[in-house]
């Protein structure tokens, strides 16, 4: 009987997956993204005049606004029987007739010389995004003093 030797068998190359060039990729895309994308200004970025503990002795020298929101989303100027409902829409997230009522009060406090000061009653059903709304419109008509307020006298 013939003595059969088995031939030591070569180690097959296992196939092999270079990711160096995938890294390389990835990181020009997240460079991509980085340099491409726009930086908006957020809600905690607007530089607002908070009130301060105790109520100032001199009053100011312009009437402060008075801007309500309900509980369903309406956005109101004026307090008591004087209100005027300005957007009802809540789905809508720009506020094109509180911004020009906004426009007209704070060219007005300009005219006379003074800051224009406006105070913000939210009921405690309001959605919170029609808060931050508002407090856009604000910002892009650049008034900056707002007070948060308990109750709107009439």
């Amino acid at each position: 009987m013939a003595r059969h030797t088995k031939a030591a068998q070569q180690d097959e190359d296992t196939p092999a997956l270079d990711i160096s060039s995938l890294i390389d990729a990835t990181f020009l895309l997240l460079i991509y993204f980085l340099v491409t994308t726009t930086i908006q200004k957020r809600e905690t970025d607007l530089g607002m005049t908070l009130p301060a503990a105790a109520p100032s002795e001199t009053p100011p020298d312009i009437d402060p606004k008075f801007i309500s929101i309900d509980a369903n989303g309406t956005v109101s100027v004026g307090a008591g029987a004087a209100q005027i409902p300005m957007d009802s829409d809540p789905d809508s997230r720009d506020l094109p007739l509180l911004t020009a009522d906004l426009k007209s009060y704070a060219s007005a406090a300009k005219m006379a010389d003074s800051k224009p000061l406006v105070q913000l009653y939210v009921d405690g059903a309001a959605v919170q995004q029609r808060v931050i709304d508002v407090l856009n419109a604000l910002a892009s008509v650049e008034i900056t003093n707002v007070t948060f307020t308990d109750l709107v006298d009439p």
